[in-house]
């Protein structure tokens, strides 16, 4: 007799069949939730527009496609040349070149001080015209926010049905609307406005004081290249009469031939120097020659004294005197207005309407006459009920420009602060520089005539005596460009505090019909 078994279920099998009873209803909790998700992305899409996220992808191909004609404005000045102009120097002859051959006249013995150049330069540059012009543009949209105070008049004609007896009908309608009450939504808006063209008006002076900065720097690095130029063309020649010496003395048999051979080598390394320095000269005077207008190459410039005296590198900065904290403060403004436009959006507008209508071919459709006339004078009352969750995304979106704005603010003002203090360590620091240069330059000179008379004596060798004179005409080198280093960093410094109208003469003159009063 078998005795029947009673059921049984293992752990194991437990915990599978379990496992699968949760993973089935999680997923029809799953798909329950997407339903209702799909639902409501559905609704949204009825009452707002969809999210999109195509303006993170650019496309050049749209970007690019224009075509670009300068304007006659910037054709640069004409020069008379005299016959020699367009004669190419020969590699071989470029070293003995210097800065006293003429090619005008007119040209050579001309005399700019910085600031004319300055003023020459910011009269024609179109980056400021650009500023400018969209400086007129934000003024005419103070006019546009400002019509809202005036009365508004429309006019329109109506036909009659076109599948009625009154098709042939023409109804001609003039209505008058004058806003009489709206909460200050006009005036925020003017305030928007207006704060947005001080924005504009001091990227004017941030631009103004760019090309300024541009061109004053521009100067110093040609007459920093000059003046190296000049060094670069005494070792030519000194190193060039240390190898005649070691070529005379050679021939006599005095000394090695070798020496002559090692003094060739340092006069072709000087000729090499010679030639990048006029390069850097020339470089820098194409880079000018493009800012005021004409060839700069034969003009002879002059530094102020009061370049250094008006920069206060010492005073403290005047925040609000520089445009870039203007700027900033202005999109504050800007922000907060922009949010009280937005809030003020949702109260009603009360507004004083009339109407005209006049019917032709057929009946008023407001009193039932033949080609009847009809007036009216009416108080409306309007409001933007639901925009779609717009307006709370604008004040929204309004509250983040204005912290974005703080912030710009705050950075501008340390890197300002960061920018003065960097300016005055190296000035400081390049002023003890020179000191040492200075001393360094005495001593390679006494060294270079002590070698000199013992290379005669047998006691040094030639390049212990071409060594020397490098070291001289080095030294000279970086005390020169130590000095405009300073004047350099003077330049930025007026430029980053804002003192560059000031400096350079700009304030109660007219530019390119922007007019700068202190």
């Amino acid at each position: 007799m078998f005795k029947a078994k009673s059921p049984s279920i293992s752990f194991k099998n437990l915990s599978t069949l379990l496992g699968l009873t949760v993973c089935m209803h999680t997923s029809v909790y799953a798909q329950d939730l997407n339903y209702l998700k799909n639902i409501k992305n559905s609704v949204q899409n009825l009452i707002k527009p969809q999210d999109d996220q195509s303006y993170k992808t650019v496309q050049m191909q749209e970007l690019t496609n224009f075509q670009f004609e300068p304007d006659v404005r910037l054709n640069e000045l004409p020069v008379i040349e005299s016959s020699i102009v367009g004669q190419k120097a020969s590699l071989n002859n470029l070293y003995t070149e210097g800065l006293s051959k003429t090619v005008n006249n007119a040209v050579k013995n001309r005399q700019l001080s910085i600031d004319e150049a300055v003023q020459v330069a910011v009269q024609r540059n179109p980056a400021i015209a650009e500023t400018i012009a969209t400086l007129a543009s934000q003024n005419a949209n103070i006019d546009v926010a400002k019509a809202g105070y005036y009365p508004q008049l429309q006019a329109g004609m109506n036909t009659g049905d076109f599948t009625g007896s009154d098709k042939g009908r023409q109804v001609y309608t003039i209505q008058a609307n004058q806003r009489l009450y709206d909460f200050g939504k006009v005036e925020s808006s003017v305030s928007t406005q207006k704060n947005k063209l001080t924005v504009e008006q001091a990227n004017v002076l941030g631009s103004i004081d760019d090309i300024a900065t541009q061109t004053a720097r521009a100067i110093l690095r040609i007459l920093r290249y000059q003046a190296t130029v000049k060094i670069a063309q005494d070792q030519v020649v000194g190193v060039s009469r240390l190898y005649e010496i070691a070529r005379l003395r050679a021939n006599a048999g005095i000394s090695s031939n070798a020496d002559p051979v090692q003094a060739q080598s340092y006069v072709e390394y000087s000729k090499s120097y010679l030639i990048a320095q006029q390069n850097f000269l020339r470089q820098e005077q194409q880079k000018l020659k493009t800012l005021l207008g004409f060839d700069v190459e034969r003009a002879h410039f002059i530094i102020p004294d009061e370049l250094v005296s008006k920069s206060g590198l010492y005073d403290v900065p005047t925040m609000n005197t520089i445009p870039a904290m203007i700027a900033a403060q202005a999109e504050i403004a800007v922000a907060k207005s922009q949010k009280k436009q937005t809030e003020l959006s949702r109260y009603p507008t009360i507004s004083l309407v009339g109407s005209l209508n006049k019917a032709l071919n057929g009946r008023n459709p407001n009193t039932g006459i033949e080609n009847d006339s009809d007036s009216s004078i009416a108080i409306s009352m309007s409001s933007n009920f639901y925009q779609g969750g717009a307006v709370a995304s604008q004040v929204k979106s309004a509250g983040f420009a204005e912290q974005a704005a703080r912030s710009k603010l705050n950075a501008i003002y340390l890197n300002i602060l960061d920018s003065t203090r960097t300016a005055r360590e190296n000035i400081e620091n390049t002023n003890k520089q020179i000191s040492v240069l200075q001393n360094r330059e005495q001593s390679t000179a006494k060294t270079r005539e002590l070698y000199e008379e013992q290379y005669k004596l047998g006691k040094r060798s030639i390049l212990d005596l071409l060594s020397s004179e490098q070291s001289y005409h080095s030294s000279r080198a970086e005390r020169e460009s130590a000095r405009y280093d300073i004047y350099d960093t003077v330049a930025v410094y007026i430029h980053v505090t804002g003192k560059s109208r000031d400096v350079y003469h700009l304030n109660n003159t007219k530019i390119q019909g922007f007019e700068i009063q202190p």
